[in-house]
C-alpha cells in the first residue's frame, strides 16, 4: 500500500488532500492541531500537534512514524495567513508567529525526515502565489511563503533521492477566503478585488477540487527541477495563469 504524510490534515486544503489520498487507497499519516474525522479512518493514523511549538514536533513525528520505512509522498500543508495589513503596521512578533508555522515548523519536519531512515519519493510544500506577487498588505504571509519557496530549493540539494516542489494550489474557497472577501477593505488592498471577483466562479476551487489537482499533479511536478516553485495553474489552467501573470 502506498503511503503519505500530511500536515494540517483536519481542515481546509489539508483535509481535502487527506480525503483524496484515502479515497485513492493510500495509508495516511497525518498531524494537525485538532483530530480529523473521516469515514476512511481505518487507513488514517493521526497525531495531534501544534506546529507553533517547534520543540514538540520531533517527538510527535517519532510517535507517528515509528514503524514507517517508506513514504511515497510528504505534503506539508499546514499554515496560517495572519492579518492583511501594511508592513509598517505589522510587528516583528506577528511576523515571527507566522514564520514559525509557515516556515520553521517545516524545517524541523524536513530535518527529522532527512535524518531518519525513511525513504521518501516526493515532498510537496504548499506555498502560494502571494510568494511572488508581493501585493500590498500580504506582509507576513507573502514573506513566509517566499521563504518557504527558497527552503524547498535549498533542501533539494540535501534530499538527493527525493523530488521536492513548492506549489501554489490556486484560489481555494476556505475560511481564509471568507476573511479576505468579507473582512478586509479591498479599496485599501486592491489585490483583494480579484479574489472577490473569483468567489463563486470556477476560478475559485473547493478544497476537494484543489486537493484533486494536487493529487493529479504528483507526476507532472516531477518534470520540474527538484526544488522548483510551481503554480498548479501552469499545469491545469495555463491560459488563466498567463493572464494572471500579465496583470
Amino acid at each position: 500500500m502506498k503511503s503519505v504524510f500530511i500536515t494540517g490534515c483536519s481542515r481546509g486544503l489539508g483535509k481535502g488532500i487527506t480525503d483524496i489520498f484515502l479515497e485513492q487507497g493510500y495509508s495516511v499519516f497525518g498531524c494537525s492541531r485538532t483530530r480529523t474525522g473521516n469515514s476512511f479512518d481505518n487507513n488514517l493514523v493521526h497525531q495531534t500537534c501544534d506546529l507553533s511549538d517547534l520543540e514538540q514536533i520531533p517527538d510527535t513525528l517519532r510517535s507517528l512514524l515509528s514503524n514507517v520505512t517508506q513514504l511515497d509522498v510528504v505534503i506539508l500543508s499546514a499554515g496560517i495567513l495572519g492579518d492583511i495589513k501594511l508592513m509598517q503596521d505589522t510587528t516583528v512578533s506577528e511576523l515571527e508567529q507566522i514564520t514559525n508555522i509557515n516556515v520553521w515548523s517545516n524545517k524541523v519536519i524536513l530535518d527529522f525526515l532527512l535524518k531518519s531512515d525513511i525513504a521518501i519519493k516526493q515532498i510537496i510544500l504548499i506555498s502560494s502565489g502571494a510568494s511572488i506577487f508581493g501585493n500590498k498588505g500580504w506582509s507576513g504571509y507573502a514573506l513566509s511563503k517566499a521563504t518557504l519557496n527558497m527552503l524547498a530549493k535549498l533542501y533539494a540539494h540535501e534530499f538527493s533521492d527525493t523530488h521536492i516542489a513548492a506549489i501554489a494550489p490556486g484560489l481555494i474557497d476556505t475560511g481564509m477566503m471568507d476573511y479576505l472577501c468579507n473582512k478586509v477593505d479591498s479599496e485599501k488592498f486592491p489585490a483583494l478585488k480579484r479574489i472577490k471577483a473569483a468567489k463563486g466562479t470556477p476560478s475559485m476551487l473547493s478544497p476537494q477540487e484543489a486537493a484533486q489537482n494536487v493529487f493529479e499533479a504528483l507526476v507532472p511536478l516531477t518534470d520540474w527541477k527538484s526544488g522548483s516553485f510551481v503554480d498548479l495553474r501552469q499545469i491545469f489552467s495555463p491560459d488563466e495563469y498567463a493572464e494572471l501573470m500579465k496583470k
